[in-house]
Order: C-alpha cells, then structure tokens, then sequence
C-alpha cells in the first residue's frame, strides 16, 4: 500500500476507538465498492450539446480549414 493510504487507514484507526488496522481496510474497501455498485445503478441523464449560434463572418472562408486555422492560430499552426 502506499504512505498516503495507510496514512488514511491509521487516521480512520483513530477516529474509530478500537478499530483494527484489517477492520479500517475493509469497512473502506466495503464503503467504497458498495459506494461503486450504487453509481452504476442509477440512471444518469443523458448528454445533451447545446448549440449556441456563434455568427459568421464573413471574410472567412470556412470551406478551407488550413487558412481558418492559420487566421485563428497563426502562420505556425501545424
């Protein structure tokens, strides 16, 4: 395990009087994944992309990619 997770555990050792260092791994192991099981049971909204008329102008030619990328980046885009 790495520092920062044991680090935690004994943290969580402390707060909960008498916790073993096994018995704060797996009430957080269990937490956790049982944590995981609920998010992927609920339905999640889906995603939606909101247009937003951005105008044209109009000495821009947007057929041509190379020249927009040059107007909007400069001569070194590539």
């Amino acid at each position: 395990m790495d520092d920062d997770v044991i680090a935690k555990i004994r943290e969580k050792m402390r707060s909960d009087d008498g916790k073993t260092f096994k018995e704060a791994v797996n009430e957080t192991l269990r937490h956790g994944l049982l944590f995981e099981d609920e998010r992927r049971k609920k339905p999640r909204k889906p995603f939606k992309v909101k247009a937003k008329n951005l105008g044209v102008y109009p000495h821009l030619n947007y057929d041509d990619i190379g020249a927009l990328l040059e107007e909007i980046e400069g001569p070194f885009h590539k």
